[in-house]
């Protein structure tokens, strides 16, 4: 659909048009927006924030990252590439070196992460049952999207369940 869509809008007149081409799955796993009058899932990428976390780049030192994150008041920073790829967390516990060491010489690699396209309600039982107060967001392709804290989760889910309740009750 997409490529027939794209040149059916430029024989419309339409310039600069795109073919997104990994369609509407894609488009939400990047955690970009979406609309529409259709029943609403909500999903993890709705409440995947940037600013709730500090991020450290690679090659940064130690201590100048532990300075960030203790003026932040965060537990811990996310370590991105220079292409916003998440390559890892750095804990409190991983502040503590006084030497010249970067992030990478003791950040966690691989830590777990999720999709945007994930079902909210689905991350926030599992959260919920291991007590865990954020999860990490990505991309496919490990772009780090955002932090998915458990209260926004609870919100969004809430919401959406009043709302959908509501909707319920105008149809009867």
């Amino acid at each position: 659909m997409s490529p027939r869509a794209a040149w059916q809008l430029e024989a419309m007149g339409f310039e600069n048009v795109y073919d997104f081409v990994g369609g509407k799955a894609e488009w939400i796993a990047t955690g970009l927006p979406t609309e529409g009058k259709g029943p609403h899932y909500p999903l993890v990428g709705e409440v995947a924030r940037r600013d709730v976390v500090h991020e450290c780049l690679l090659g940064t030192q130690v201590a100048d990252s532990r300075r960030a994150v203790a003026a932040s008041g965060q537990d811990y920073c996310v370590v991105l590439n220079d292409h916003d790829i998440l390559m890892g967390r750095l804990r409190k516990r991983h502040l503590t070196r006084e030497d010249e060491s970067t992030v990478e010489d003791v950040m966690e690699t691989g830590p777990t992460t999720v999709r945007a396209t994930e079902s909210a309600a689905a991350l926030l039982k599992r959260m919920t049952k291991r007590d865990v107060p954020a999860v990490l967001v990505t991309t496919p392709k490990g772009r780090f999207v955002g932090i998915a804290r458990r209260s926004d989760l609870e919100k969004l889910v809430a919401d959406t369940e009043s709302h959908q309740y509501a909707g319920q009750e105008r149809r009867r």
